[in-house]
């Protein structure tokens, strides 16, 4: 078997609440991460850091993200892996800061993007936080693009992952497709030509591939919950079942593969005519 120069996991959208609510009165949070953690401690394999791609907080709030970063660093550290954190829509940009303490900034600035550069031995991984306080929805501002075309001018030797929660490609979920990165061009015209190997996303809740600029885009599954890509019709609905991504760099080629932690239940069904009307009112600059 052929050893990868390097291994990730990526865990994507916690959903933390306060410890003992349920999100969506059904799903504890707080006990699926423990299992995934637990997973990983009983594997042997090779870690080189642990991803996790946005909506680490189901609501923002402090405690939220304090539980996470005790849960998560001391698993880290027993693989001796680096620990990434990117923003998603359901997150706070001060609270994730101060409750993850991290210090990229000062303490005028915690509401500003969270992007940022993590080496991981000869590998780089990129984090852009694509979100915008107030909205569902995805975007990057020119600014933004414009320190990620700095970055990727200098190549690295076994190049980029880049991180970002909304995925710049189109899904099967009417809602989640409603609520994608906008105008994902202007981020491929970015990447065209550069050493980026794989662009890891979340947000959409299930698992998916597809590709921008020839790079392979990963839609790594969910911790909380998942949507049902193929629902009954005229519905939208999510299930129990949640897990985690390995990814696998061979030289110049990234592998991504999902792991399941467990099945699947329904956490909630209703009309997708009520889900979708329930976006416009949250999104309505978008109409």
């Amino acid at each position: 078997m052929t050893t990868p120069d390097h291994t990730i996991i990526q865990l994507t959208d916690t959903h933390l609440s306060t410890p003992g609510d349920l999100v969506h009165g059904v799903m504890d949070t707080t006990r699926n991460l423990r299992d995934v953690l637990a997973h990983l401690d009983a594997s042997d394999q090779n870690v080189d850091a642990i991803v996790l791609s946005g909506d680490l907080a189901d609501a923002g709030k402090p405690a939220a993200y304090e539980c996470l970063r005790s849960m998560v660093e001391p698993t880290a550290a027993r693989l001796g892996a680096s620990v990434v954190y990117a923003v998603g829509n359901h997150d706070d940009r001060a609270s994730f800061r101060t409750g993850l303490g991290l210090r990229d900034v000062g303490p005028h600035e915690l509401g500003t993007p969270y992007d940022v550069v993590h080496m991981v031995g000869d590998l780089r991984i990129i984090v852009l936080d694509s979100t915008s306080p107030g909205r569902h929805d995805g975007s990057l501002e020119v600014e933004q693009l414009d320190w990620l075309a700095d970055q990727l001018r200098h190549r690295t030797p076994r190049g980029t992952i880049l991180v970002l929660h909304h995925p710049p490609i189109h899904s099967p979920v009417s809602t989640v497709d409603f609520l994608r990165l906008n105008d994902p061009d202007s981020l491929e015209s970015v990447l065209a030509g550069s050493d980026v190997r794989m662009i890891l996303c979340g947000h959409a809740h299930h698992t998916g591939a597809s590709a921008i600029a020839g790079i392979p885009v990963w839609i790594g599954p969910p911790i909380s919950y998942r949507t049902d890509p193929m629902p009954p019709a005229g519905r939208h609905r999510a299930g129990v079942g949640f897990g985690f991504s390995r990814i696998d760099v061979f030289g110049r080629s990234a592998v991504a593969t999902a792991v399941d932690v467990v099945g699947a239940r329904e956490v909630y069904s209703e009309p997708r005519s009520v889900a979708m009307e329930r976006l416009w009112a949250l999104t309505p600059l978008a109409r």
